[in-house]
């Protein structure tokens, strides 16, 4: 059951506004309704809302999906339930496309409103903390012993924080980020420096003072490197 959830409530009919408002106070809700599209922007303008319940067809100048509209600019993670009457079907077919998660056919029961509400709400709760564990996953890095924080700009090792410079820090995340391939030398001093080299000989005398310091800070020993690895001719790359 949804609980303190802030509800918005749109319809020109008051006994539908005042079923509905009755129905999700009892499961938890703060209600607000509008009896009109003009109320309703009015309201949105400045308050958030979590649900919205929206009838498509409202008397007046602005109808129910100039409101949906609205919703969708102002506050895009509101969930949105159409009220539909059964002629109406086609034009619930067109909100659902502009993006609404439920819609219900009036007139209709207690349980199927806290049913349905009850359904849209969990569903949205899933797709917040999916989205916010797909941040978390991107805002981390992790390879061999090493996991990154980039937000915080932290690099630890076995468990332990690394001390390094913001030019060791870029050059070790991009090096970990691109694992996969051997990075050149006039890549590199871009990353570190914003500058790209004038040619191959420049670049390489650059970044090997940024590699050398580097290697002091993560290598258990600098002089037979672990993760930053020199090909030869061709650049640098991290091994796990």
């Amino acid at each position: 059951m949804a609980e303190q959830v802030h509800t918005l409530v749109v319809d020109d009919e008051a006994g539908i506004r005042f079923f509905i408002k009755e129905t999700l106070e009892r499961a938890g809700h703060t209600v607000i309704t509008a009896g009109n599209g003009e109320e309703a922007l009015d309201l949105l303008r400045n308050t958030h809302f979590e649900l919205v319940m929206l009838d498509l067809k409202l008397g007046g100048r602005v109808d129910g999906l100039k409101v949906l509209e609205a919703v969708r600019w102002r506050w895009p993670d509101a969930v949105v339930i159409i009220l539909t009457a059964h002629g109406s079907l086609e034009s619930a077919m067109s909100a659902i496309r502009e993006g609404v998660d439920r819609y219900l056919l009036k007139p209709l029961t207690p349980k199927e409103l806290r049913d349905s509400v009850d359904e849209a709400l969990e569903e949205q709760r899933d797709r917040l903390e999916r989205a916010q564990e797909q941040a978390q996953e991107q805002a981390t890095l992790e390879k061999g012993p090493f996991t990154v924080d980039l937000q915080k700009h932290q690099v630890i090792y076995e468990g332990t924080p690394l001390e390094l410079t913001p030019s060791e820090f870029d050059l070790l995340v991009y090096l970990m980020q691109n694992a996969h391939r051997v990075v050149s030398p006039p890549e590199l001093v871009e990353i570190v420096r914003d500058y790209r080299p004038e040619d191959l000989y420049e670049a390489r005398n650059i970044i090997k003072w940024y590699v050398h310091r580097l290697r002091q800070s993560i290598e258990p020993d600098p002089s037979h490197p672990r993760f930053l690895i020199n090909v030869r001719g061709v650049g640098y790359r991290f091994g796990e």
